[in-house]
Parts: C-alpha cells; structure tokens; sequence
C-alpha cells in the first residue's frame, strides 16, 4: 500500500508542479503585454526553458510504464576479450555508471568487484538505488565498444575493445505466499494403511486444493483432522512457494537469453577517442562529440532517445 501511494505521489507531485508554473508563467505573460518590464521577460524566460525540461522530464517518465520500471537497478559488467585492454574499459564503464547514479542522486552499493591481474576489472556487480533505476538503466543493456591509442601499448596503437554491461531489476527474493480461505478447497476422508481402529472409522485424513492454481496437497498421518488440516496448510504453502520460485527462474532465463556476445557486430554503442571523438549509439543513431563528458556520467540524452523510441517497449 505504501509503495503504491509513493508510486501515485511520484506521477501527481511532478504534475501539479508543472501546472501551478505554468499557470504562473502565462499570467505573467499576459501582465507583460500591457507593462511591459524587461526583469519580467527575463523571468517568463527562465520558466519557459525550464518548463520545457520538467514537461520533457515528465514525458519520459510516462514512458516508464514496464513493471519493473520503478524498481532498483542491479548492474552487471564484464570485459571482453583482450586481456587488460578490456579489463580497463569495464573499470571505466562502471566509473561512468557510477557518476551518472549521482548525478542522479540515486544510492551507489558495489556488491560485488573482482580487480584484474594488472588493471582494470573482471567483472563487478552495483546495485544502483532509486526511483527508476531500473527504467532509466535498461536502456544500457548490451556491449559497448571503446576505440582508443592503448595506454598499455608501447607502439601507441589503436585498440577496440569491448565490454557487456547487462541491468536486472532488483526484485525481493522473499517470496510472501498469502492464501486466501476462500481459495482454498478442503476434503477429508478416511485414512488409509496403519493406525488401527480409529482411522477406519473416523474421516480424519485431509486433502486441500489450492483453486486458483490446482495445487493439490493431502495429509493423513494425524489421527485428528485439525492437526491433518495444519500440516497441510505448511505443504501447500511450500508447494505454492516453490512454485514460485520456478517462474522467477523461468523470468530469469528469459532475461539471461537477451544477453550478446562481447564482440563485433553487437556493440549497442561505440566511444571513440582517437583519431576524432564521438560517442555513437547504434540503435537510436544518438552522437554526441565530447566523449569525457559521456565518460563522467552523462548519459541522458543517449536513454532519453532510446526511451523516446522503443517506451515501455523496451525491457
């Protein structure tokens, strides 16, 4: 309950805010054409520009309609081959992921590092904390290539290297299983096999059906039918729990199948240092030339666009 009024407030707050500014911006506006006041046109100015970035912001997040858009974000990275090249790369993709999470003001958790031999990272896992993490970050899911002069080559070559960024949404693993009464459908009968003279002629045995998904447990080893009935209340609870569990797998594998080699003829985008810089997005054909401001974290004009073209679409 309280996540959802949370997830309410966050479409309501924004849009009440757009509306009173806006309100106050056409009245000024409309005072102006009959005094004019060069301070004022200066203002309505101002409030113009940033209202075209809040309605732009509030567009995007209409956007984030998947249902798992509003979660955290677990962000994975592992280089390519290449050796210490690659390793340096995904060390300075996860420098980049974590600049644009503050930008953000969103909460940065590494759980998981493993440093290379020489430089550079084998792989390392974040949990990136806010609203929208999720949202926002799936828009980096694939391989990224970066074309540089390698720090590591003595000759001052060219290199391409590439690594695969990959972003889960942070789901709680525990598994709350509510059944309802009323779901539930209990017969008894009588127990069958040892337990002498009271099991034949009591119906003490239990089974009950769980209606909405046809799970189908019985318990007959209490010679007391509530005691019958409690055991198996806890197996259908596991039985349900289990169930559970496999489709949160087969969601996994599902998500793992979209996955892409580190290679070429994958890269999602391409950062180029040398000889000319430019930072390319494949998908959206987004370019933007000063690729150190890429690299300390901006990165929304690349999800915005990708957000713009494929929406909640996209997962």
């Amino acid at each position: 309950m309280l996540q959802e009024i949370k997830t309410l407030n966050g479409w309501v707050t924004p849009w009440e805010d757009i509306h009173g500014r806006l309100t106050g911006t056409l009245e000024m506006a409309e005072l102006l054409q009959t005094e004019p006041d060069t301070a004022m046109e200066a203002e309505v100015a101002r409030e113009t520009d940033a209202l075209d970035r809040a309605v732009e912001a509030f567009e995007l997040q209409a956007m984030l309609q998947g249902p798992d858009d509003a979660r955290d974000a677990l962000l994975t990275i592992h280089p390519g081959a290449g050796g210490t090249e690659s390793q340096d790369w995904a060390e300075m993709l996860m420098r980049m992921y974590v600049r644009w999470a503050e930008r953000h003001g969103f909460e940065v958790t590494v759980l998981d590092l493993l440093p290379g031999e020489e430089a550079g990272i084998k792989s390392v896992s974040i949990q990136i904390k806010g609203e929208y993490a999720y949202g926002y970050l799936k828009a980096e899911k694939g391989v990224h290539r970066l074309v540089r002069i390698s720090p590591y080559d003595s000759q001052a070559r060219r290199h391409t290297s590439f690594a695969s960024v990959f972003v889960y949404p942070d789901v709680d693993d525990t598994i709350e299983i509510d059944i309802r009464d009323e779901d539930i459908k209990m017969d008894v009968f009588r127990a069958s096999g040892a337990g002498g003279q009271h099991v034949n002629k009591t119906s003490s045995a239990v089974r009950l059906t769980h209606v909405p998904t046809g799970v189908v447990v019985s318990c007959q080893q209490e010679r007391s039918q509530t005691k019958n009935r409690a055991t198996a209340m806890k197996m259908l609870r596991a039985a349900l729990y289990q169930r559970k569990v496999e489709e949160q797998e087969a969601a996994r594998a599902v998500i793992e199948a979209t996955k892409t080699d580190n290679s070429w003829g994958n890269q999602i985008r391409s950062y180029v240092f040398q000889p000319y810089t430019m930072v390319n997005d494949h998908r959206t054909e987004m370019k933007v030339g000063d690729v150190q401001r890429v690299m300390d974290g901006d990165l929304d004009e690349f999800i915005q666009a990708y957000l713009k073209r494929f929406g909640s679409k996209a997962a």
